[in-house]
C-alpha cells in the first residue's frame, strides 16, 4: 500500500506566538542580537525600541493576516476611508495597550534593567497630519478595528510630516520633521501592489473594433505609487485592520532621446521629480507651485487607491455587477474628491463601462464628510491647472457638471443665477473646479461633524444642495478613542475608574455614567484630586523641559492647545492674560486664584497674522514671567511643537479647557472631547461640539460665554469694535498696553497688525465683542476653582458625561446610517 505523500506546508503558516513574558523576551533578544546585529556593548535606546517594536509587530502580523482571511471568506461589504492626513502619533504604546500586554512588556524591559519610558521616547510621532482632521482619522481607524468592521484606510506616506516647530526669540521657526529618518518598524512595504499614476498628456478619442467611441489618456508622465501597510489593532479582540500609505517613486522608463543627446541630467530630472509628490505633508499652497503639488498629491492618493480597490475586487469577482453593493468610499473632507472622476475614468476607459453604469456605481459608493464652515477653506482648483495636470479628469468633471445642471434646471427652470451658484465649475476671470460641490453631487451621503455644524451646512454653506437633496444630508458628531485618550494617556485615572466601576468603559464609554453616583463621596473625590495633582506634576515637568517655565501644580492649569488660527481665538485668550497682568500691576489681587496659562499650536507657514499671535503670546509670557509681582499669581507659557505625544500628557493634567472659537466657525473640535474625558472643565462658546458637551455635562458644569451664531450674524453689519473698546475700561487698558508697545519695547510696530485687525479691519472674529463676557466668566472660573471640593465634583461629572464623545459611538453611527457593514471577527489564532 502506497504511503500518502505529506501535505505541502504553507509558507505563511507558522506556530502562533505567545504573549507571555518569556516569549516576548526571547524575540526581543533575537531582534536585538541577530536581526539588528547589536552586541553587548550597544546600549542605544533606538535599537532597544526597534527590537521591541519588531517583536510586537510579529504578534500583530499573525492577527493581521487572520483578519484579512476572515474578511475575504465573508465576502461582505467594505469601507475605504480616504484621507490626506492620518495623525497616528506613536504606535508602540498603542500596540501594547490593544494587545493587552502593557504590564508584561514593561516587566520584560525591567528584567533587562531597561526603563520602558526611555525606550518609548525613542519613537518619533508619525506626524502625517496638521491637527484635528488627521487625528480624527486615526481615532476612527482605531474604533473600526475595535468594532471589527472591515474598514481600510488610504493615505500618503510623507517623508516629512508636519514641521517641527521651534520658538526662537518668540517667533515660530519651522524645521523639517523627517520622522522616517530612523526607519519605521511598524510598516510593511508591499511592492507587489504598486500602481501607476498618470499626469499631464492629452485626451485621445478613438473607435474600438466594434465601432464604439472610446477614450484614452495619452502621452502622460507617469509616477509609481508604492504601498506601505501599517497595522491598526483593535482593542484586545485579535482584529488588525490596515492603513495603506502610498509613496511616490519614479518609473523605470527613461527618455533615451534626451540621454542620447547628451543631456543625462534632463533625462533623470523627471524621475527625481516624481518622488517629490510624497516628500512633504501639505505644501504651502500660497504659491502656484504649492497649489500644483497639492493637487498632484490629491490625485496621486485618489488614483492609486481606486486602482488598488478595483484590483482587489477583480481578483475575486471578475466583473462589476455587485461592486456598488460591496463598497463605500468615505471622503475625509474635500481633499480626496478626485476619486469621483478617477473612479469614473477607470470604469469607463479601463474597464469599458458606459457612462450610466459607471455613474450608477460611483454615485452609490461615495460618501462625503465636510469639516469646515469657512467658505475660503473649501478647495477650488483653477481649470487651467486641471487641464494641464489632469486633462482626462477635467473632461469627466465637465460632463458630470453638465448632467447635474440639467437636473437643477429641471427643478428650477430659467433660474440662471442658481445654476451659476451651484455649478461645479465656478465661472469668472479664471474658472475654478469647486471640489466640495463635486463631492456633494457624486455622494449618496453628506455629513457634518457636530449638530450645529451640520445644521449650518444645510442652512447656509450648502443650502441650495440641501433644498435639492435633503435626504443626502446627515450629522455624525465626532468622537475620540478612549483607549488612546484615557486608558493610555491617563493611566492613573483609568485605574481609579476601573477600580470603581469595572473596565467595561474602555469599549462602552457610556458606562462612565456610573461615576455620577460616586461624585458625592468625599473619599472618591479625594482620590480623584490626588490623581489630578500627579498628572499636573507631569504636565509641569513637560512645560519646564520644553518652555523653561515653572508651573506650580497648586495653580489653576488653564490650557488652550490647537492649530493657531484667528477663528480659534488664541488672541482672546492672550488678551485675558494681559488683563490679568494689568490687574496685578494695579494691585487688584483680592481673592485671587493663581493661574498657569499654557497655549500651544502651530501656525501654517504662510499665515503671517497667526505667526504674529504666537510672537505676542511669547512676548507676553516673557514679560509676565520676568516680573516679580506676578510670581505667586500668574505664569504663562507657549508650548513649542504641539503634537500627539505632548497632548497625551497635557489632557490628563489640565483643569480648564479653552474652547473659545467664534460661534459658527468651528466644525466640531476633538480636543474639547479629550479634555472633558479627562476631567477638565470647559470654558467655551456655543460652537461646534461645545454645544453637545454642555448638554451632556449640564449647564452648571460648563462655563459658557459669548455671542451665539445668530447673534454674531445680527451684530456683524453694524459692528464697531472701536466703540466696544472705548466703552470697556478693562479692554481699553489692554489695548493701550498693546498700542504703546509694552510687550515689544525693542521691537517697535511688530504687533500693529494685531491692533489693526481688532480695530481698523473690523474685528471679523468678534474678539472685542466677546471680551467682556469672557473676562466675567473667567472670574466665575477663578471663584469656582477656589472651592476645590466642588471643582472636583464638577470634574468627575464631566468625565462621567463624556460617553457620547467616544469615536466608537461615532463609527457605529457611520456604519448604521451610511456604510452598512457587518462586524466580522478575526479568525482565531491556532
Amino acid at each position: 500500500m502506497m504511503k500518502k505523500p505529506p501535505a505541502t506546508p504553507i509558507l505563511a503558516d507558522l506556530p502562533p506566538l505567545s504573549l507571555d513574558a518569556d516569549s516576548l523576551a526571547l524575540d526581543f533578544r533575537r531582534y536585538f542580537g541577530h536581526t539588528l546585529g547589536r552586541d553587548k556593548y550597544c546600549t542605544s535606546p533606538h535599537y532597544l525600541y526597534t527590537s521591541l517594536a519588531l517583536a510586537l509587530r510579529d504578534r500583530l502580523v499573525e492577527r493581521w493576516k487572520n483578519t484579512q482571511y476572515a474578511y475575504d471568506e465573508a465576502d461582505g461589504k467594505r469601507t475605504y476611508y480616504l484621507s490626506l492626513e492620518f495623525l497616528m502619533g506613536r504606535s508602540l504604546s498603542n500596540a501594547m495597550l490593544n494587545l493587552g500586554i502593557t504590564d508584561t512588556a514593561a516587566q520584560v524591559m525591567q528584567n533587562f534593567g531597561l526603563a520602558m519610558e526611555e525606550i518609548a521616547e525613542k519613537e518619533h510621532d508619525a506626524g502625517l497630519g496638521n491637527g484635528g482632521l488627521g487625528r480624527l482619522a486615526a481615532c476612527f481607524l482605531d474604533s473600526c478595528a475595535t468594532l471589527q468592521l472591515p474598514v481600510m484606510g488610504y493615505g500618503i506616506r510623507y517623508d516629512y510630516g508636519m514641521f517641527r516647530q521651534l520658538i526662537e526669540d518668540g517667533y515660530q521657526v519651522e524645521e523639517p520633521d523627517h520622522w522616517l529618518r530612523d526607519g519605521n518598524p511598524w510598516e510593511l512595504e508591499r511592492p507587489e501592489f504598486t500602481q501607476r499614476v498618470q499626469f499631464g498628456g492629452r485626451t485621445e478619442y478613438y473607435q474600438d473594433n466594434h465601432g464604439r467611441l472610446c477614450v484614452r489618456w495619452a502621452d502622460t508622465h507617469n509616477v509609481m505609487a508604492v504601498p506601505f501597510d501599517v497595522p491598526v489593532p483593535g482593542y484586545r479582540n485579535d482584529t488588525v485592520n490596515t492603513l495603506r500609505l502610498w509613496k511616490a517613486a519614479a518609473t523605470d522608463e527613461f527618455n533615451l532621446d534626451e540621454f542620447n543627446a547628451g543631456s543625462y541630467a534632463d533625462a533623470v530630472a523627471a524621475k527625481n521629480a516624481a518622488e517629490h509628490i510624497t516628500m512633504v505633508l501639505y505644501p504651502n499652497d500660497a504659491s502656484e507651485n504649492g497649489k500644483e503639488l497639492r493637487l498632484r498629491q490629491q490625485y496621486f492618493l485618489a488614483s492609486a487607491s481606486m486602482q488598488d480597490v478595483l484590483r482587489q475586487w477583480l481578483r475575486n469577482h471578475g466583473n462589476f455587477d455587485r461592486f456598488a453593493d460591496k463598497h463605500c468610499f468615505q471622503l475625509n473632507d474635500t481633499h480626496p474628491t478626485c476619486v469621483v472622476a478617477e473612479l469614473m475614468r477607470l470604469l469607463m476607459d479601463e474597464h469599458d463601462l458606459d457612462w450610466e453604469r459607471a455613474w450608477a456605481i460611483t454615485s452609490r459608493t461615495m460618501a462625503y464628510t465636510n469639516h469646515t464652515l469657512l467658505p475660503e477653506a473649501l478647495e477650488k482648483w483653477p481649470v487651467r491647472m486641471f487641464r494641464t495636470l489632469l486633462p482626462r479628469l477635467l473632461d469627466i468633471i465637465f460632463e458630470i457638471n453638465a448632467r447635474f445642471l440639467t437636473e437643477v434646471s429641471r427643478r428650477w427652470p430659467n433660474d440662471h443665477e442658481r445654476l451659476s451658484r451651484m455649478s461645479i465649475i465656478e465661472e469668472g476671470g479664471e474658472p475654478h473646479v469647486r471640489m466640495a460641490y463635486l463631492a456633494i453631487v457624486a455622494s449618496f451621503s453628506v455629513n457634518g461633524v457636530a449638530e450645529l455644524h451640520s445644521r449650518l451646512l444645510q442652512q447656509s454653506l450648502f443650502r441650495e444642495f440641501y433644498e435639492l437633496w435633503p435626504r443626502k444630508f446627515n450629522n455624525k458628531t465626532n468622537g475620540v478613542t478612549p483607549r488612546r485618550w484615557l486608558s493610555w494617556s491617563n493611566p492613573r485615572l483609568a485605574k481609579l475608574i476601573t477600580g470603581t466601576i469595572g473596565d467595561g468603559w474602555t469599549t462602552d464609554l457610556k458606562q462612565l455614567q456610573k461615576l455620577t453616583a460616586h461624585a458625592g463621596k468625599p473619599e472618591f473625590r479625594a482620590r480623584w484630586r490626588e490623581v489630578k495633582q500627579e498628572n499636573k506634576l507631569l504636565l509641569a515637568a513637560l512645560v519646564e523641559a520644553d518652555c523653561a517655565v515653572s508651573f506650580d501644580p497648586d495653580f489653576l492649569f488653564d490650557v488652550q492647545v490647537k492649530r493657531i488660527h484667528e477663528y480659534k481665538r488664541q488672541l482672546l485668550n492672550v488678551l485675558h492674560v494681559i488683563h490679568l497682568y494689568d490687574r496685578i500691576k494695579r494691585g487688584d489681587t483680592a481673592e485671587w486664584t493663581p493661574r498657569c496659562v499654557l497655549i500651544g499650536g502651530k501656525a501654517a507657514p504662510g499665515y503671517a497674522l497667526a505667526k504674529t499671535i504666537i510672537k505676542l503670546i511669547s512676548n507676553v509670557a516673557h514679560v509676565v514671567n520676568s516680573d516679580p509681582a506676578t510670581a505667586d499669581l500668574l505664569r504663562v507659557a507657549f508650548l513649542p511643537d504641539y503634537r500627539v505625544s505632548a497632548m497625551e500628557v497635557i489632557c490628563a493634567g489640565t483643569d480648564l479647557s479653552e474652547q473659545v472659537s467664534t460661534a459658527g466657525k468651528e466644525a466640531s473640535g476633538t480636543g474639547n472631547m479629550k479634555f472633558m474625558m479627562n476631567g477638565a472643565l470647559t470654558i467655551g462658546t456655543l460652537d461646534g461640539a461645545n454645544i453637545e458637551i454642555r448638554e451632556e455635562a449640564g449647564d452648571e458644569n460648563f462655563f459658557l460665554f459669548g455671542l451665539t451664531t445668530e447673534e454674531v450674524e445680527v451684530l456683524r453689519p453694524d459692528y464697531n469694535p472701536e466703540a466696544v473698546i472705548a466703552a470697556d475700561e478693562d479692554l481699553y487698558r489692554v489695548m493701550e498696553l498693546l498700542r504703546r508697545g509694552h510687550f515689544n519695547r525693542f521691537e517697535p510696530g511688530i504687533f500693529d497688525p494685531i491692533v489693526d485687525t481688532l480695530t481698523q479691519h473690523g474685528d471679523y472674529w468678534m474678539v472685542a465683542a466677546d471680551f467682556r463676557h469672557y473676562v466675567d466668566v473667567q472670574q466665575q472660573v477663578a471663584r469656582a476653582y477656589r472651592d476645590q471640593d466642588n471643582w472636583t465634583r464638577m470634574s468627575i461629572l464631566n468625565t462621567a458625561a463624556s460617553g457620547k464623545f467616544s469615536s466608537d459611538r461615532t463609527i457605529q453611527e457611520y456604519n448604521a446610517e451610511i456604510w452598512g457593514l457587518q462586524a466580522i471577527p478575526a479568525l482565531k489564532i491556532a
